[in-house]
């Protein structure tokens, strides 16, 4: 047992290549809020992320009853890229309900977001009946599209 109580999320992040892009899926793309854009002190992230060099600006956005941070790194200079696959430990992806599968996947697409394989629909579980797509980015950030059974 602890010695202390989580509370409640405060949000999910991601490091992205190129914020303006990802503000617009969010924001125009899926109609969620920006809720502040700003630079960090660099000695500050460096203390945190442990990362010499990191030079970073952020973004908060606010979707339905969740907040999302959106972090570009300009700095260090040796920054990578990770590739993971559903089947890899330590990925991750953001789902979300919304009312036409079609409409969200084309919202997508206008922001480099691409199917991983085809949508279909449930026939087992908590969302039988629901039809589902998983859409990756450049960056790799992964969102699965849910619309419910009618």
């Amino acid at each position: 047992m602890s010695n202390f109580n989580v509370l409640r999320t405060n949000h999910t992040s991601f490091t992205v290549s190129d914020l303006d892009r990802i503000i617009g899926f969010f924001c125009d793309g899926l109609g969620f809020q920006l809720l502040n854009r700003a630079p960090r002190d660099p000695k500050l992230v460096q203390q945190i992320s442990g990362v010499a060099g990191a030079d970073i600006e952020v973004a908060y956005i606010q979707g339905p009853a969740h907040r999302l941070e959106l972090i570009q790194y300009h700095g260090p200079a040796d920054r990578g890229r990770v590739e993971c696959r559903p089947c890899d430990a330590g990925y991750a992806h953001l789902a979300y309900d919304v009312d036409n599968v079609d409409a969200a996947m084309a919202a997508a697409r206008a922001y480099t977001f691409k199917e991983l394989g085809a949508p279909v629909a449930i026939d087992k579980g908590p969302n039988t009946g629901s039809r589902v797509v998983y859409m990756r980015d450049i960056d790799g950030i992964t969102v699965e599209f849910i619309e419910k059974a009618a």
